[in-house]
């Protein structure tokens, strides 16, 4: 009897303790805060259709209802934007967070490269890339893919502190190092400077070496996989290419492959990655094979004015110097639009990447990096495809369309509002004014009522 009197206790105790645990799990429920926040239009993302007089209730981390005639209940705190466009967070799908050069020669930038590894402390990376990350959030851009350049492993440090919370900044797939033939990036180096290589890629040779690459950044961390298929002198090799791509998919892991050329793009088209960073040289061919599977181009474009001031970085030219660098840089320029046009014309999917890794006298790095539009818009990419290319697009390439990318019930509230209309000026996506990461405002010009 005494055995049944405690078991009986027991049960009854468990029975008390689920009890409660649901009352309190409802009571949390019930008192997590609602933020209603109005406009005067709404772009959800999901079509070209404006909405007047919009709100978007938000209730904790996610959206709770879109609309212009969503109910606001009591005790909802409320944000009046007035004249301003509500849009989905900005996606960034090609940025370095880690990285940031004083100018660079955009014909042979290995060299600022080089000197920025060897001479900056993975402390310093860190610290460098909490400010980056910060800069981007505040200038709209809640979601980038990080795809390396960041030191061992550190991009995954950033994200890993950015999730907990110690430090303000956006949502990051992290690649990891990037894999690459002998040499990458840096180009030619001495016995004694190669050792600096392995601080920003995994050399990679042959097919298993590859796969063993893949295994390992998928180790450390890795949520996507970066690819840089141009080398020196030898582009990777479609084997190793399709193992890499192969390892990554068994595990729902997406692969970008930098690629510039004919022959390098192809490899990468063949072998089914899911985006071609830059491919600012692809024959028609290549396009078609991506617009037929659906592989994501990430046009790394810039105006010719912003060319000019990556060049330049902080240092004030003089009117012949300038007239210099723009006369050098034009025919990338040329070279990029020509192949963007080429690309919307067959209906390649697009995923806008600002690859801005290099200060820009005047602007911070999240105000370098959404220049990048204005580039989209000179190839004649509408505002509405641009807006497209820069949330919805970008967030079915990183596989988180269920999670951000328009303005929806259940998404995450990553939501910013910018003045004007940008259907009619893309230029207004350079000016949020507010900003909203999961449901917490991090800018706000105007004042909650």
């Amino acid at each position: 009897m005494r055995k049944l009197g405690v078991m009986l206790s027991g049960v009854v105790l468990l029975c008390v303790l689920l009890v409660s645990n649901r009352l309190a799990a409802q009571t949390t429920g019930q008192n997590t805060p609602r933020v209603a926040i109005r406009c005067a239009r709404l772009i959800d993302g999901k079509s070209e259709t404006v909405v007047k007089d919009a709100v978007v209730l938000v209730k904790g981390e996610k959206i709770m209802a879109v609309g212009s005639g969503v109910t606001i209940p009591a005790g909802t705190t409320v944000i009046d934007l007035g004249d301003m466009t509500l849009l989905s967070g900005l996606i960034d799908a090609h940025t370095h967070l880690l990285l940031q050069l004083d100018g660079t020669d955009l014909t042979a930038p290995d060299a600022g490269m080089l000197q920025f590894v060897a001479r900056t402390s993975t402390a310093e990376r860190a610290l460098l890339g909490a400010k980056l990350g910060r800069e981007d959030l505040e200038s709209g851009i809640t979601t980038v893919r990080d795809l390396g350049n960041s030191g061992v492993n550190s991009d995954v440090a950033l994200r890993t502190a950015i999730d907990r919370g110690w430090l303000p900044g956006p949502r990051i797939a992290a690649s990891t190092r990037a894999l690459m033939p002998q040499g990458g990036q840096f180009g030619r180096l001495t016995l004694a400077a190669q050792a600096l290589i392995e601080e920003e890629y995994v050399t990679i040779r042959g097919a298993e070496s590859a796969r063993q690459a893949v295994r390992q950044a998928l180790y450390d961390g890795a949520g996507c996989i970066k690819v840089i298929v141009n080398g020196t002198p030898a582009n990777v090799t479609p084997e190793e290419m399709k193992a890499i791509v192969d390892e990554a998919h068994t595990v729902a892991r997406i692969v970008a492959a930098h690629a510039i050329g004919d022959q390098a793009t192809k490899i990468v088209a063949e072998a089914g990655v899911d985006s071609i960073e830059h491919a600012y040289v692809v024959d028609d061919g290549v396009l078609q094979m991506m617009a037929e599977k659906h592989f994501y181009l990430v046009p790394t474009d810039a105006t010719l004015e912003t060319l000019e001031d990556m060049t330049l970085g902080t240092r004030q030219p003089s009117a012949d110097e300038r007239n210099k660098v723009a006369k050098d840089v034009k025919p990338l320029w040329e070279q990029q639009q020509e192949r963007l046009k080429r690309a919307m014309s067959m209906g390649v999917p697009i995923a806008a990447g600002s690859d801005m890794c290099v200060t820009i006298r005047g602007k911070n790095r999240g105000q370098a990096s959404v220049l990048t539009y204005e580039a989209y818009a000179e190839a004649g990419m509408k505002p509405s495809d641009i807006i497209h290319a820069a949330t919805r697009n970008a967030a079915d390439l990183f596989g988180m369309q269920k999670e951000v990318g328009t303005l929806e019930p259940g998404k995450l509230a990553d939501i910013i509002a910018v003045p004007g209309n940008p259907l009619q000026d893309i230029k207004t996506l350079e000016h949020a004014g507010f900003v909203m990461k999961g449901g917490t405002v991090v800018v706000n010009d105007k004042p909650a009522k």
